[in-house]
């Protein structure tokens, strides 16, 4: 059974104190900085306004591969070695040179959480004074500060923050209805959308199928619930988010940001599970290097900052590459996804891809202690 480890109502007590790390946001990426924090015997402290796993904020596909390389294998719920792209005039198919994963939510967030030691507080985060957080239960101070709360990027500098419509921010949306299916598919076609795609991800006893607009501006639900139709849903259980596509300082004002608050999500597919998991390692690793006397806060800061900003070319591209594909008039768009969709070209253009984010880089840290080994120990 999970350790509930939240509280709630009349349990639910001022918070205070000066944890020597504070991980504000528990999921994808505030947890993989916690578990490369395993075993350094600091004070480390997770705050969300959610229970670990309780909000589901994406449609949870992976590379298989980073499932492995993370040991939550067991979380996974469907796997694909295909990718089907329809177009308004015809289908292709990829072959993929590596696996995809879709996988349940909570049940990863829960295993993912096994692999740390640090405590975790349900609050919700309101913003930042210097090195002292302040939340809905009291204000906490931290000489090394996370914000893993996703694209508001709540503990900017004030000015510092973006908002929807004008923010660099796709907009997506999803709907959940029971069902089972053996493609991974998405559509390319401006029947659903001007300028984004639609997508159908199995995963085992539910279909994921949602819209994702590169225009903020253009509403998605309306069309959401035209393609759920088309396959024959019914458009239930909603769930919709605003994704970065445009990458931001990875640090600012001795805070370091990771996943969405740091633009951590690749531009064209909305990829952002593997990129929050691995700027996560990155960052977890430059604090643990802080605890263990290393090396101090400002060059943790200093190198993180640069770790992340090596990547903007990648993200660049994708980025150009998300510009141009609506401007592929229709009847041509068709003929060249089928010109892409040669092997040679698919092996070589998704390898690229993976390499952005290497499931290899999980296997580099330099602690594997759980708290689940602990519990058997003890």
């Amino acid at each position: 059974m999970p350790q509930r480890r939240t509280k709630r109502g009349a349990a639910r007590t001022p918070l205070g104190g000066d944890p020597d790390v504070l991980i504000c946001g528990a999921s994808f990426a505030g947890l993989a900085v916690a578990r490369e924090l395993a075993g350094t015997g600091a004070d480390v402290l997770m705050l969300d306004r959610y229970e670990i796993g309780e909000r589901q904020t994406s449609a949870c596909g992976i590379p298989t591969e980073w499932l492995r390389a993370l040991g939550l294998e067991a979380a996974a719920r469907q796997e694909f070695g295909e990718l089907v792209v329809h177009t308004a005039h015809g289908t292709s198919k990829f072959e993929l040179p590596w696996t995809f994963s879709t996988f349940d939510y909570r049940s990863l967030c829960e295993r993912l959480n096994d692999q740390n030691d640090a405590s975790f507080e349900t609050a919700k985060v309101h913003g930042r004074t210097g090195d002292t957080v302040h939340t809905d239960r009291g204000d906490l101070r931290s000489p090394l500060i996370v914000d893993a709360l996703g694209w508001r990027r709540v503990l900017a500098t004030p000015g510092g923050d973006h908002q929807p419509p004008d923010a660099p921010l796709s907009r997506g949306l999803e709907v959940h209805p029971g069902g089972a299916g053996d493609e991974m598919a998405i559509w390319i076609d401006r029947r659903y959308v001007p300028a984004g795609y639609g997508w159908s991800f199995p995963a085992r006893d539910e279909l994921r199928i949602g819209i994702g607009s590169f225009n903020p501006r253009f509403h998605v639900k309306d069309t959401t619930v035209a393609l759920a139709e088309d396959l024959g849903s019914e458009a239930v259980r909603y769930q919709g988010n605003w994704i970065p596509h445009k990458l931001r300082d990875a640090t600012e004002d001795g805070v370091f940001f990771v996943g969405d608050s740091a633009g951590h999500c690749l531009p064209l597919t909305a990829e952002g599970i593997r990129t929050a998991f691995y700027f996560g390692i990155a960052c977890g690793r430059e604090l643990r290097r802080v605890l263990d006397g290393h090396q101090p806060r400002s060059a943790a800061l200093r190198r993180y900052h640069r770790f992340s900003a090596e990547h903007e070319w990648k993200f660049e591209w994708m980025l150009r590459t998300q510009r141009l594909v609506p401007r592929i008039p229709p009847r041509l768009l068709g003929p060249v996804i089928r010109g892409v969709a040669a092997p040679g070209f698919v092996r070589w253009s998704f390898d690229h891809y993976l390499d952005i984010a290497h499931p290899a880089f999980a296997g580099a840290g330099p602690s594997r202690r759980t708290r689940a080994a602990g519990r058997l120990a003890a």
